[in-house]
């Protein structure tokens, strides 16, 4: 089911960054997005999150327009930018303070998944005594206590060990299926978009345009088949 719509936005500052640039995001679905750095994904989430406008071309929300609407929207910057002054609790817990949620409330709500991502015992510690995988899954579940609509994440698990990345994969995949959340995720890790994705797409040119769009439930091949089929597809695109 389409959920957002992206349909042909292009965006310029000293010269064109995208252009013509159109998605039909699923909802309940991660989408992926790949390109080489600088390419403009960056670029595309700020004017998703409001933060920048396009200089044309439409955004639609189920059928809305929402081009230079605000928008209800979770976004985790490749830096974390923790509040320096608040502890791990408290910046994870950033969304319900804004919305004038008990902090009791809001610390039940929290605590669980800080512990499932292993920062329980370090919930009292302040940003600069956290290692960089430590904020950056801090900053992750700021993004997912959110509730917003849909989820950005550019390149969110970049900083993290290979078994914590694992595990917060899984977890990623469960709950988007079990709370149908929409996410968008910006990465460089090929191995990680095809086995998050339901969608990747490819980004690349000059200006930038989608290359390609590749439905990964589409093919039914083994595992071994599918990430190698899908993996040498992609690098060799980008590469070129």
């Amino acid at each position: 089911m389409e959920y957002i719509k992206l349909d042909n936005i292009s965006k310029s500052y000293d010269k064109q960054i995208i252009k013509n640039v159109s998605m039909d995001i699923q909802k309940g679905k991660i989408t992926c997005l790949i390109g080489k750095s600088g390419v403009g994904k960056t670029t595309i989430f700020n004017i998703l999150a409001g933060f920048e406008n396009v200089d044309k071309g439409k955004i639609y929300l189920e059928g809305e327009d929402i081009t230079f609407s605000k928008k209800d929207i979770s976004y985790m910057m490749q830096k974390p930018m923790l509040i320096p002054y608040f502890n791990v609790l408290d910046n994870v817990c950033l969304s319900f303070k804004i919305k004038g949620i008990d902090k009791k409330i809001a610390y039940e709500k929290a605590f669980p998944i800080i512990e499932k991502f292993g920062l329980l015992e370090h919930k009292d510690k302040y940003p600069d005594k956290l290692s960089a995988g430590m904020k950056q899954r801090v900053s992750f579940i700021r993004a997912y206590l959110k509730e917003a609509n849909f989820m950005l994440l550019d390149e969110p698990f970049s900083a993290l060990d290979s078994f914590t990345k694992e595990n917060i994969h899984r977890w990623l995949k469960n709950i988007i299926k079990e709370e149908e959340k929409t996410c968008i995720l910006i990465t460089h890790d090929i191995t990680e978009a095809i086995y998050l994705a339901d969608r990747i797409y490819i980004l690349d040119g000059n200006p930038a345009n989608i290359r390609l769009c590749l439905d990964i439930e589409d093919i039914n091949f083994e595992m071994g088949d599918r990430f190698l089929y899908y993996y040498n597809k992609i690098n060799k695109l980008i590469k070129n």
